[in-house]
Formats: C-alpha cells, structure tokens, sequence
C-alpha cells in the first residue's frame, strides 16, 4: 500500500517535502516496523526509479518512503532545480527526523539507500547521522567526484575549475534579475550521449521510457559552486562504521564510485554485489537487474536492521 505524504523539512521550515510512503502488506499501526529511506538520482524524482525499490522493498516487510528533493519534484523551495548537494545529504535526516515521529517505525531500525547521486548523498547522511543504521546503494555516484573527474573517471580534479567560474558567473547572472542558467544532469538530446549507457541516461529522462513532468533532467548552473568541491565521502574513513551494500553493474561506468566508497568506509561490515551485465542504468528500471538488486538488498536490510527491542535483550 503507498500514499503521498507531505511534511515540513526539519532543516528548512519554509519547505514542505513530497514524499510517497508504502507500508507492507498486513501492515498493523500498532506494530512496530524498520523503515528503509530511498533517495532518487540527480534530475529525478520518486516516481521513477526511487519509487520502484520503495515499493519492491516494502513488499519484503519495511516501511519505505521516496521522496522529492528540496527545490525539485513536487517538494518546495526556490529556485526551481537547485542541485545543492549539501542540502540534498541534509534533505536525508530531514526524512529522518520525520520518520522517528511515526508510531508505528522503530527508530532504531532505520536504513537509508539511494540510486546514482541519491546513494552518494545517502551515504554522506549515514556517515553524520547514525540514526541511520544500515546503508545500500545502487549505481553510486559521488557526483563531486562525477563532475570533477568524468564519468570514467578520466579527468584530474584541476581541470574543473573552469566549472566552478561558470557557477559563479551563474551566479552572478541569477542576481542581476536573468533568467536562471542550467545545466543538464542527463543528456537533454540523443546527440549529446557520448556514450550508449549515457544515451540510456537520455532515454531514461526524455523518452516514454521514465520521462515525468516533474524531472526534467537538468539543475540550476548556480548548483556548479557547491558541486564542484564536494565529496559525498568525506572523512568516510573515520565515521562511515555502519553495514554496507553496494550494488553495482559490471559494466557500468560508474562502478569506480561503488569500489571507492567501499575502498573508503571504516566499515568493518561492507560488500559489492555486482549485477553481471548491467550498465549504469539498467539498475534504474532494467526489471531483471531491479529484481536481483532487490534480492540482495532486502535480506541485507533484514539482517542489519534487526529488531532494536530484542537486540537491547540480548545485550542485557
């Protein structure tokens, strides 16, 4: 069962958050469930790919909820688009705090995953919030690193820079009352793919495909300041201890993410799983690599995010 939910952003009280919530079945309000948060990619929205693993994981017996992000999808906030990662990582516990004030979801039974950008924004969540107690990730992207670096991974970080004037100036721009510039977070033609997983990435956002009114696939270019110089791993080394599944395609472009946040968490319990033929995108919407995905994530979930009462039990 999912319904669409709205709430006020902890962090941010003028924003109210559009989220969609599910429920497994013969959900009982006077029980008490762990809850799995679902962070979408940069440039969607939950009715795309975060809402599928919301819904599919619910069916595995957790309270799960999709939402919108600040200044995107049907969430509040302005100017339209902004891709602000460090709101994006806060906009994580802003869920948080939200579930910890529902009855029936046991605070600590939390977990959080994301898809693309959205895990790499989970993961920096978990690495300052251990409410959340268990981490997944599908198709991890640390988008600093992305945009810094290229999507191989090809790029030295110094030749970004020339990304972090062009915000400025964006910037500058914004101020002086011109229209907003952006930038794409996907390709916005066919044409601009360099390659077949990101002409996949167009097809996702601008095709029947996924399209939806309310991700048009691109950000603001203001966002370029504040993308430029983060990492969504930041000082994972020293506070990202709690269990971790990485979920990844084996010929994804973007596997480099996965095995870097691996690489970096002080973790003592962490995994790859790797889908053998998946690209980058296949994890999005690709049913078979969605359902083996979901395969792994779920009793994953299951076994970290063991019930709180009787761990406490067996403690004492």
């Amino acid at each position: 069962m999912a319904r669409q939910i709205s709430f006020q952003n902890s962090n941010n009280p003028t924003i109210t958050m559009s989220a969609v919530i599910n429920v497994p079945e013969g959900f009982d309000e006077k029980r008490s469930y762990p809850a799995i948060i679902v962070s979408h990619p940069g440039g969607g929205v939950k009715e795309q790919t975060a809402g599928t693993y919301a819904a599919e994981l619910a069916k595995a017996g957790f309270v799960t909820i999709a939402y919108d992000a600040s200044y995107q999808g049907e969430s509040g906030g302005e100017p339209r688009q902004l891709e602000n990662p460090h709101i994006r990582t806060e906009d994580v516990s802003a869920v948080v705090d939200y579930l910890t004030t529902l009855p029936y979801v046991d605070n600590g039974r939390i977990g959080a995953m994301g898809i693309c950008a959205g895990a790499g924004y989970s993961a920096n969540a978990a690495l300052q919030d251990h409410r959340i107690k268990a981490l997944g990730t599908v198709s991890a992207v640390n988008i600093g690193s992305m945009f810094r670096n290229g999507w191989e991974n090809t790029v030295k970080d110094a030749d970004a820079l020339p990304y972090i004037e062009a915000g400025s100036n964006a910037r500058t721009a914004d101020a002086a009352g011109a229209a907003k510039a952006r930038m794409p977070l996907a390709p916005e033609k066919e044409s601009d793919a360099p390659n077949e997983e990101l002409r996949q990435a167009w097809e996702y956002y601008h095709t029947p495909r996924a399209e939806c009114p309310t991700a048009p696939g691109f950000a603001t270019a203001r966002s370029l300041n504040q993308i430029i110089t983060y990492d969504a791993y930041h000082k994972a080394e020293a506070f990202l201890t709690q269990p971790i599944l990485a979920v990844a395609g084996s010929v994804a472009g973007s596997k480099w993410m996965s095995d870097d946040l691996l690489a970096r968490a002080a973790s003592k319990d962490k995994a790859m799983y790797v889908v053998e033929g998946a690209n980058h995108m296949d994890l999005y919407d690709g049913k078979p690599f969605v359902a083996e995905a979901v395969s792994v994530l779920a009793p994953f979930f299951e076994s970290r995010l063991k019930d709180s009462a009787t761990t406490k039990q067996a403690a004492e």
